[in-house]
């Protein structure tokens, strides 16, 4: 898997238990298909879907700047301009 949607995926996973069933629903589209791009990805994400990555990856991107894993930083910041 790219190491874009690795990171994603890392993320989504914190918030399964705790959110609607949307964040599960995402990383169930992570695990199930073999994506070849964050833009491809995306493209297969619904509305509803977009709006709650919209919410979460700014904090998400904050959270990596502040531990100053720059890497994690470029990577999410990756998906998150590709939404729109």
């Amino acid at each position: 898997m790219e190491k874009t949607l690795g990171y994603l995926r890392e993320i989504l996973s914190n918030y399964t238990d705790y959110h609607t069933n949307i964040p599960r629903h995402i990383y169930k589209k992570l695990l199930a298909k073999p994506y070849t791009s964050e833009e491809e990805f995306v493209r297969d994400l619904s509305r509803e879907e977009i709006a709650f990555l919209d919410r979460i990856l700014p904090h998400e991107i904050k959270y990596a700047m502040d531990e100053r894993d720059f890497e994690r930083v470029y990577q999410l910041n990756e998906v998150y301009e590709l939404l729109f």
